[in-house]
């Protein structure tokens, strides 16, 4: 599939924020947050694939990372559900080093650090703050009162975050200062203006020449949008075979069924948008 794969950039604020890291002795818990970062975004990226969207890129940020790409169509529950896996994965990862401190006390020695960056991660993530996964659900949450002033609301509260971080870190600087604050205040900052999206799975017109494989599922013509959507797969081209009640209907292909989510109406039934 065109764009299958992950692509990773580095901001170049991360390469500060790693050359900081290494000067202040915290280059541990530096390398730690970034490997914590990748599988969080990887978590986004196989759910959203998960209903038929894809990932194209990871952009490391100074202790984070946003995903872009495009997740327009996707229906509500579905675009909640990919949100949430980031920071669930996450804190499954740090209930994951709890169980192991309590199976094998002596490994907390080494683990302490990764859990703490996960715990963190999935609560830091909850935030209101964009491009945060909490401000991404606020938006989706806010999203009958209209895209601009949604979008106003997310950032005025992406500011305001920002604002009360970097206000603590110049706090901090009277004694011993938190670089750490610092740089998750600039990347609120620079957010509020910015954020990662998802982009729809497609196929290139190479990709066709070079051969997909098809795959077909035969479905009830009457099951909704939205359950359609789970049988995507970004290696294969689907083909709905459809049935009624008196057998084979018609066929849905992968651009009808796009087609179909373009409409917006997702508990509809397939049968609904055919010709």
């Amino acid at each position: 599939m065109h764009g299958h794969k992950i692509r990773v950039s580095v901001h170049p604020l991360f390469l500060a924020a790693g050359i900081l890291s290494a000067c202040t002795g915290s280059l541990l818990l530096f390398v730690s947050a970034v490997l914590a970062a990748l599988e969080h975004e990887c978590a986004h990226a196989f759910a959203a694939r998960r209903y038929g969207f894809q990932l194209d890129k990871i952009v490391l940020m100074p202790y984070g990372a946003v995903i872009k790409g495009d997740l327009a169509g996707i229906p509500p529950k579905q675009e909640l559900a990919v949100l949430l896996a980031g920071p669930l994965v996450s804190g499954a990862t740090g209930l994951f080093f709890v169980a192991l401190w309590w199976l094998w006390p002596e490994t907390y020695a080494y683990t302490d650090t990764a859990a703490i960056v996960s715990f963190s991660l999935f609560f830091v993530n909850l935030l209101p703050a964009w491009p945060l996964d909490g401000g991404r659900i606020l938006r989706l949450l806010l999203r009958p009162l209209g895209s601009k002033k949604s979008q106003h609301i997310c950032r005025f509260l992406s500011i305001l975050l920002a604002c009360s971080v970097l206000g603590y870190f110049i706090f901090t600087c009277f004694s011993v200062p938190q670089w750490s604050a610092l740089l998750f205040g600039i990347f609120l900052l620079a957010g509020a203006f910015g954020g990662g999206e998802y982009r729809r799975m497609s196929f290139s017109r190479e990709r066709f020449l070079r051969g997909v494989e098809e795959r077909r599922i035969a479905v009830s013509s009457e099951i909704p949008l939205s359950a359609a959507l789970g049988y995507l797969r970004e290696d294969r081209y689907l083909t709905l075979l459809l049935f009624d009640g008196e057998g084979f209907y018609a066929e849905m292909t992968e651009e009808e069924l796009f087609a179909a989510l373009a409409q917006g109406d997702y508990s509809r039934p397939l049968s609904a948008f055919l010709p």
